[in-house]
């Protein structure tokens, strides 16, 4: 792969000295070299089989503050030049931002090695083991009788090469893997049937879990909400499980993206330095985090990536801004960039010191909240309304399962009313958190 990236960098050079040449301002161009597998299994059997090498190269340039981009797989030089040409011509056709551009000279580099992001057992696996790892997950779960279908597993790696350059001096590279396995299971008959899943994801395969865990966990997750019940509209704690926090940190993610601040579409526009939330809550985007999911040295501007505290003990800090958004805001850019947008790098809420079951055992009466349906959350308002369903909780025992009802509330409120933080957050996905305890919502049901 070395003797690849060295051709695709020399490619991306010649790229921005060929945009440069025709007249650019500036122009930043990025070289993919990946691969991927994935195989779903199901019942025993391959269902689905996918192993593909891919490279392209996308580039977008600035002409008096006016930008066009392109991309394309046919990494041939006529061709790239010919699209620089094109888009050229089709940038001047647009109109003039004076907040278009690419980001400033970085004044330090991060160093690839120091991240982990890049585990060799993943690129040299062989397809036959891959699928044998798919094959016994699913066959452990399957030998559990109460389990009586399955809806498959998967196991899924990627090897990725990035390669940026552009015309303000910046050149980097990095390479990444990324491998999972995940199973999704069914039980009960009948009009009585209930299902879920269970998954692990790392970039390093000594990491991942194994095929009897994630198993064990599947089966766990599904059997338990056998026989569920309907309970009456209520007010009561809801405790989020970590995979349930990983959406309500995605809500607010989306809620402290600079491009939805710029634009107003937030709740949280204008708040910096506000208290927004509980003093147990503490925020934080991080790139730099070694071997995590969305650790990178450098987003897809080019800025290097770095911690960004994003909430302290209940206070707004900081928004998240790309390029773009920094200039439109007037804000520090926070290596956040992904072609137009904002994305998270790892955004994460700093765990407690409460196991999960000493959060249970907390609790009266309460829901714990175990999956979600719908798109209910309007970030304008921080309104929540979710199709739910979860554990009913009394004198601090699961007691039941529930299912068909909504969980109601909204982010503003739930951030203030946070209780309790758990101390099991797994980074098993770029946006993810521990169990956390929410004083009060409303659980709709009949």
């Amino acid at each position: 792969m070395k003797t690849a990236s060295h051709d695709l960098r020399k490619l991306a050079e010649k790229l921005v000295q060929y945009g440069r040449k025709l007249g650019a301002d500036e122009i930043e161009v990025t070289m993919y070299d990946g691969r991927e597998f994935n195989v779903d299994v199901r019942l025993g059997r391959i269902e689905n089989l996918v192993e593909a090498d891919s490279r392209y190269c996308t580039f977008r340039l600035f002409k008096d503050r006016k930008a066009a981009s392109a991309s394309s797989s046919d990494l041939s030089l006529s061709k790239l030049q010919a699209l620089v040409r094109q888009a050229l011509k089709r940038a001047g056709l647009t109109h003039a931002d004076q907040f278009a551009g690419l980001p400033s000279p970085a004044r330090f580099k991060v160093t690839e090695d120091s991240l982990k992001l890049y585990d060799p057992e993943v690129a040299g696996m062989k397809p036959q083991e891959k699928i044998r790892l798919a094959l016994t997950t699913e066959r452990i779960a399957l030998q559990d009788k109460r389990i009586t279908n399955s809806f498959g597993a998967s196991f899924v790696s990627n090897e990725l090469r990035t390669v940026l350059v552009n015309s303000s001096g910046f050149s980097g590279e990095y390479s990444q893997t990324y491998c999972s396995l995940s199973l999704g299971l069914q039980a009960g008959r009948g009009d009585r049937l209930v299902e879920d899943y269970w998954f692990s994801a790392r970039r390093h395969l000594r990491d991942l879990a194994p095929p009897e865990e994630v198993a064990r966990i599947a089966v766990e997750r599904t059997v338990r909400q056998l026989n569920p019940r309907k309970i009456k509209t209520q007010n009561v704690p809801v405790i989020f499980e970590p995979t349930m926090t990983s959406w309500l940190l995605a809500f607010l993610f989306s809620c402290v993206s600079g491009t939805a601040v710029y634009q107003q579409t937030t709740f949280l526009a204008g708040r910096l330095g506000e208290k927004i939330g509980s003093d147990l809550l503490t925020v934080v985007d991080d790139g730099l985090l070694p071997g995590r999911l969305g650790t990178r040295p450098f987003d897809s501007e080019g800025v290097p990536t770095q911690r960004t505290v994003v909430i302290e003990q209940g206070v707004l800090k900081n928004y998240l801004c790309n390029t773009y958004s920094s200039r439109k805001l007037n804000l520090p850019v926070t290596g956040n960039g992904n072609g137009r947008g904002v994305v998270p790098n790892n955004f994460y809420l700093e765990p407690g010191a409460n196991t999960p079951e000493e959060i249970i055992k907390s609790t009266r009466k309460g829901f714990l909240l175990t999956r979600v349906i719908g798109h209910g959350l309007n970030t304008v308002t921080g309104d929540i309304s979710r199709g739910a369903s979860g554990l009913w909780i009394e004198d601090g025992q699961p007691v039941f399962p529930v299912s068909e009802v909504t969980i109601a509330g909204n982010l503003g409120r739930v951030l203030q009313n946070i209780e309790q933080l758990g101390n099991d957050i797994q980074f098993e996905s770029p946006i993810c958190g521990p169990t956390v305890k929410v004083a009060e919502m409303t659980v709709a049901g009949k």
